[in-house]
């Protein structure tokens, strides 16, 4: 009876949890290039009553009888889809159709100082840096950061990730835009600010890669990559945690109640 208490308790830690990251994903169904969580469950130890026994004689073998003591976190894993393109018809807008990361940091950035992002929405400086949100430089291959000319007319981005200057003295091929893939995406640690790093079950990422070759998606210029929460399937999760709230706060007075009865036999 004290066992299905404590056994309610875990539940309610555990159910909270759930909500927590079910809170997280609904904040985030507008935010580009976010990854939902998801948390599962698996049972904690259990008290063995009784062993097992194997077969003898004239008797046959017996079940274990064995009474579980609450439940604990399985995993909280981020789910690494593809979110939905959504055109938006600004240049600097990029988004992934496929594998892959773009590659951000100081220029002339290290291995380690280097971060990993699927949102795509990237500006330019006051000197033609391509940068996003936070001021990260957009990184090709080598770790630089890529410049538009002053001199140039306007740009673009191909499919490849090769970025053009139009028009003006410069005009021509100013850097190529290279995505990073992992062995598995699904280890890689969120840092904020739609950034990742990697972490040691990530594994290290590969050489940086032309987008559409070495098993990377397509650059998609003009459109952004949403978040790949859906809201009907978090709504469902938050009921059924609810309802785990609920049905383990449930144990936990009725728990106390026998308590009751008992402390009133005298």
């Amino acid at each position: 009876m004290i066992r299905s208490m404590y056994s309610g308790v875990t539940g309610l830690q555990n159910h909270q949890q759930k909500l927590d990251v079910i809170g997280n994903n609904i904040a985030n169904v507008n935010t580009f290039g976010f990854k939902k969580g998801r948390y599962t469950f698996q049972d904690m130890l259990s008290q063995t009553v009784q062993g097992a026994s194997g077969s003898g004689g004239d008797l046959g073998g017996t079940n274990p009888r064995q009474i579980g003591l609450g439940v604990q976190t399985g995993s909280i894993d981020t789910i690494h889809t593809q979110g939905a393109l959504q055109p938006t018809g600004r240049e600097l807008d990029l988004g992934i159709a496929g594998d892959g990361y773009f590659r951000v940091g100081p220029n002339g950035a290290a291995d380690e100082d280097i971060l990993y992002t699927r949102a795509g929405n990237f500006y330019l400086d006051g000197d033609g840096n391509i940068v996003n949100s936070n001021g990260n430089y957009l990184l090709d291959g080598n770790g630089s950061n890529i410049t538009i000319p002053s001199t140039a007319e306007s740009f673009s981005i191909g499919s490849n990730g090769v970025v053009f200057a139009v028009g003006g003295p410069d005009a021509g091929e100013v850097g190529t835009i290279q995505l990073a893939t992992f062995p598995n995406p699904e280890g890689l640690e969120k840092v904020g600010g739609n950034l990742y790093r990697p972490s040691p079950n990530s594994g290290a990422p590969g050489d940086p890669v032309t987008p559409g070759e070495g098993g990377s998606g397509n650059l998609v210029a003009g459109a952004l990559e949403m978040s790949n929460v859906d809201l009907s399937e978090e709504f469902v999760e938050m009921i059924t945690a609810q309802r785990g709230l609920q049905a383990n706060s449930r144990i936990i007075t009725t728990s106390d109640e026998v308590l009751q009865e008992l402390l009133n036999l005298k």
